[in-house]
């Protein structure tokens, strides 16, 4: 019997593993996989108070490191279901069932795709979502990136220093981005942007593997703007954004429209004892910095929600 079960090793989830252990409650934090989430895809952050410049991996064994020298427990599974059990709560992730008084639900978010036929079985076979993790494999040759908001900019950005051609296609008339990162985009000399378009489809080369990209003008982009045609690529890195996984959270934490959690600034969902942190709430803003902000939010008031039930 834990006192709070934290799902999400992000910036979130050990944010809120260090706040709960240092007001002294017992702590599991439940991961399917990265210990850091998505920042570690990140080779430079920049934003971070405190450091200059961090790699997404080191901010994230830092952060990992100090939730384990407090005592947190770390499991990694997957976190299946919450289902409430009493006064608390049973997480059951792996098919291991974890008793606890009350829930931090810091899932984070997954990589959006496309939905076009055949993107499922491209996935390591020519579509990407990581520069870093997959970018070498592309050294000296030419990758297409899909969007231009930040996530877009950052992979084209590190694609531009190993890669012989980058080509951003956006369905916009502008990037969105931060301008710093837009800046630095626009001045790799083997960068072009292709805006007012998007892919159509995949093309393989007959044998599974991603050939080129079928190129059609944005739908409500001005007459005469877009491009048509086939862009022969070796690689394709999809970067428009993220989407929340939280249907399995649906039971016990009302969701908006988008997947998200329904959860405020205070992290409290529509179950009293369950918290929101982190990219899986409904919020404006999804930086490591504020999801640092809601780990510690939501770890403040599950301990007071587990003071409060003890007085009871």
């Amino acid at each position: 019997m834990y006192d709070i079960i934290i799902i999400g090793a992000g910036p979130a989830g050990l944010t809120a593993a260090i706040y709960a252990r240092r007001a002294g409650k017992s702590v599991l934090v439940i991961e399917k996989s990265t210990f850091g989430g998505q920042m570690t895809f990140s080779p430079k952050i920049e934003n971070y108070p405190g450091f200059e410049s961090v790699s997404g991996n080191e901010l994230a064994d830092l952060m990992v490191s100090q939730a384990i020298a407090l005592g947190a427990e770390i499991e990694p599974a997957e976190a299946e279901s919450v289902k409430a059990l009493g006064g608390g709560f049973t997480v059951t992730a792996d098919g291991t069932e974890y008793d606890c008084g009350a829930v931090v639900i810091a899932a984070g978010a997954a990589h959006r795709r496309l939905g076009l036929q055949g993107e499922d079985e491209l996935v390591g076979n020519g579509i990407s979502f990581c520069a870093v993790c997959d970018g070498a494999f592309y050294r000296d040759r030419h990758v297409a990136v899909i969007g231009g908001g930040n996530s877009a900019l950052v992979e084209a950005n590190l694609l531009a220093e190993t890669c012989s051609r980058v080509t951003v296609i956006q369905n916009l008339p502008f990037l969105t981005g931060e301008q710093a990162s837009v800046d630095a985009l626009l001045s790799q000399g083997n960068v072009r942007v292709i805006y007012n378009t998007v892919v159509s489809s995949y093309l393989t080369d007959g044998k599974g593997a991603l050939r080129a990209l079928k190129l059609a003008p944005a739908p409500g982009a001005p007459s005469g703007q877009g491009e048509t045609g086939e862009l022969e690529i070796d690689g394709c890195f999809v970067a428009i954004g993220l989407a929340p996984a939280n249907g399995r959270f649906a039971g016990v934490a009302a969701l908006d429209a988008a997947g998200y959690i329904e959860a405020g600034e205070d992290t409290r969902t529509s179950t009293p004892g369950i918290f929101a942190a982190g990219d899986c709430r409904r919020k404006a803003v999804r930086q490591i910095t504020t999801a640092a902000a809601d780990g510690a939010a939501a770890a403040i008031a599950a301990c007071a929600y587990i003071d409060s039930s003890q007085k009871r």
